[in-house]
């Protein structure tokens, strides 16, 4: 038998069952993965090539997440209750990286047999009636991974299948998109070895294997710590959110010292079985040819492409190569925020690949993505990453957030927000949409609410020669849930009985003139009343207040286009994007592509307050018409105005509106206390 340590082929909703990771549901209820532990292993009939697939049940070689948040404030204390009992779970069941070495040690001697994949991550087993799409990692063999997805092609045509391949593998997935240009296909490629004319690995080339016993080791060492990662780094991002740090040294030692103790300066090293020195050269060969084969057949390449870039490989120049492939390719996109090898960073905290996929929106079941269907909530460790993303504007802002009883009763907090939906959240933009950010994963954390937001098209989709914001500025908005504006879409949405973020001023209001900060730019007419009684949906109005308390705009749309440069650039953006409200009259559909310029201010405070649900269920027939509906809508809007009012109104009685007085309230009563607000 010949062993190909480091493969795997598994369904891309596996990844969740080796994550375990709650999954919040607009209900409020929260949902764990019920998938098994297996460990796949397929196999190669060396006659048939007719793959067969055995499994075992086996532990995960893969760390667990161990850390979460220490508490510095109730918000932090929410947040730990929130994962906590997920990352309990997983506490006992780590495998270190001795274990790995130890239970490889018999896979690889060879017995004559045809050659095995296996993987060391726990999966659940593929689910024949399931539309989740195929991920296949790719080491090698090229023949075998097209059988593979020629195969699932048959079988599932109408879903994608997803190739990872990180330097040799992404060469390889290229060349099997090239090949295979009619075929649904997703490549995900990280650290791409296209790039191998301008590597130092070159240098190792002309040197004899009999002559490399020095170099050997140094270059072992060197893919060793590509592998298992940057200890130091690893342990620092652990003591960083809370952990120990003697516990935190003594567990990655244990992995430094049982990688040492493989190195080949023993006489049955496996390393020195997995790697000799004639197995090094000829893998350096084989990147030379694979890197050649695929610079030549770039231009039949189709395929949707995902480009992980490191900031800090040595060996190849990743980030410039990601650039020039994403130029080179016709649907790519990169991500350069990797501050490791691409081995490196699947192992670094902080770095994910199902996340990274997810926030680049190339998450898909089908040959179209549907951003409402195949959307996959939020686990718990991505809802506090975006929590932490945005910690600084609530910390900063102490924003207040009121909602309103069924009773009438207005409340501090958001439980006033009912938990069954559809719920449509409708309300006033600020500027830029800056209130969004800390509101959206604050419904996670206080009422487990995920909340989904009608957001423009240029999140979604961007021009190839730029000119408008790199889409991975939105990744957060894509991971939280967020769908392009449509019809279709909203439909869905409030038929599937989500929380819906819902602001009919659109971009009108977040890039708004001067001494316009409070003001509405809605439609004429109804755009979502009738949908929301077609399903029985409550309406929830809400205002927010604060904008003039952090920045003040000093150049706005009109002044811009008086400046030539400046006028060409904005309609220049202007095109590129997709028009909106073609059909709509007046403020509301100057969609102008543009961002004013404004200066900061001492830190005021955010206020939010949403208004009493008013509910639609049973108004189905009366709200047909189209004046009955009208009156509705002209209702709403009256209210998102008086919660506005209100706000402005109550934050003047506010002790507590200037950031001095919160710093001296919590530095007499502790970083944990809540800071007070205006008498409700």
């Amino acid at each position: 038998m010949t062993t190909a340590v480091g493969a795997c082929v598994f369904s891309a909703d596996s990844s969740l069952a080796f994550r375990r990771d709650m999954t919040p549901s607009s209900s409020g209820n929260a949902k764990r993965n019920p998938m098994s532990k297996r460990l796949a292993v397929p196999t190669a009939t060396a006659t048939t090539g007719k793959i067969e697939t055995t499994s075992k049940t086996m532990r995960s070689f893969v760390e667990k997440t161990s850390s979460e948040l220490e508490a510095d404030t109730k918000q932090r204390i929410k947040l730990e209750k929130y994962s906590s009992e997920s990352e309990e779970q997983e506490g006992n069941s780590r495998k270190w990286l001795k274990d790995y070495f130890d239970e490889a040690k018999d896979m690889i001697k060879s017995d004559g047999g045809p050659p095995r994949w296996f993987s060391p991550l726990e999966c659940g087993s593929h689910n024949r009636n399931s539309r989740s799409p195929l991920l296949l990692f790719l080491p090698g063999l090229l023949k075998l991974i097209e059988r593979t997805i020629r195969s699932e092609n048959c079988r599932s045509s109408n879903r994608p299948v997803y190739l990872v391949g990180e330097s040799l593998g992404a060469c390889l997935a290229l060349a099997v998109a090239a090949r295979n240009p009619d075929m649904d296909l997703v490549l995900i490629l990280a650290n791409p070895a296209t790039s191998f004319r301008k590597s130092l690995l070159q240098t190792i080339m002309p040197i004899p294997a009999e002559l490399m016993s020095g170099q050997m080791t140094l270059t072992l060492s060197y893919l060793l710590s590509l592998l298992t990662g940057d200890p130091l780094k690893m342990a620092m991002d652990s003591i960083v959110k809370g952990l120990f740090l003697q516990s935190t040294i003594q567990e990655r030692s244990q992995d430094f010292v049982a990688m040492s103790s493989y190195l080949p300066v023993g006489l049955n090293s496996v390393l020195a079985n997995i790697l000799p020195k004639e197995t090094l050269l000829w893998k350096l060969e084989l990147l030379k040819s694979a890197s050649a084969y695929a610079n030549a057949r770039l231009d039949a390449v189709k395929a949707q492409t995902l480009i992980l870039c490191s900031g800090r490989d040595q060996l190849l120049p990743s980030e410039e190569e990601g650039d020039r492939l994403c130029r080179a390719l016709p649907n790519c996109q990169t991500r350069s925020r990797f501050h490791s090898g691409f081995a490196r960073a699947w192992q670094e905290d902080g770095v994910d690949l199902v996340t990274t996929i997810k926030g680049a929106g190339y998450y898909r079941r089908g040959r179209i993505v549907d951003y409402v269907s195949d959307f996959i909530p939020p686990t718990t460790i991505e809802v506090n990453k975006v929590y932490e993303e945005y910690r600084w504007m609530v910390d900063l802002t102490s924003s207040v957030m009121l909602s309103t009883l069924p009773d009438g009763k207005i409340v501090r907090g958001l439980s006033g927000i009912p938990s069954e939906g559809p719920v449509l959240l409708v309300g006033n933009h600020m500027l830029l949409g800056l209130e969004a950010l800390p509101m959206v994963p604050t419904f996670m954390i206080e009422r487990n609410i995920l909340v989904r937001a009608i957001a423009h098209p240029m999140v979604f989709f961007n021009a190839k020669d730029g000119g408008l914001p790199d889409l991975v500025t939105y990744d957060t908005f894509r991971i939280m849930g967020s769908v392009p504006v449509s019809a279709i879409n909203f439909y869905k949405l409030v038929s599937s009985k989500a929380h819906v973020l819902l602001y009919p001023g659109g971009v009108r209001e977040a890039f708004h003139r001067k001494g316009e900060e409070y003001k509405l730019f809605w439609p004429e007419s109804s755009e979502f009343v009738r949908v929301a009684a077609a399903f029985g949906g409550k309406i929830v109005p809400f205002g927010v207040v604060g904008e003039d308390d952090l920045a003040q705009i000093v150049v706005d749309y009109n002044d811009q286009m008086k400046i030539p440069y400046l006028r060409s650039r904005i309609e220049e953006q202007t095109e590129k994007v997709v028009s909106l409200r073609t059909d709509t009259g007046g403020e509301v559909a100057n969609q102008a592509m543009h961002v004013p310029f404004y200066i900061p201010k001492v830190p005021g405070r955010l206020y939010y307050y949403f208004g009493k649900p008013i509910e639609t269920k049973g108004r189905k027939q009366e709200l047909r018409d189209k004046k009955k509906a009208q009156e509705l809508y002209l209702q709403v809007k009256s209210e998102v105005e008086k919660c506005i009012a209100y706000l402005k109104e109550k934050r003047e009685s506010d002790p507590y509106r200037n950031i001095l007085s919160r710093l001296i309230h919590q530095a007499a009563h502790g970083l944990t206390s809540q800071i007070p607000t205006f008498e409700l």
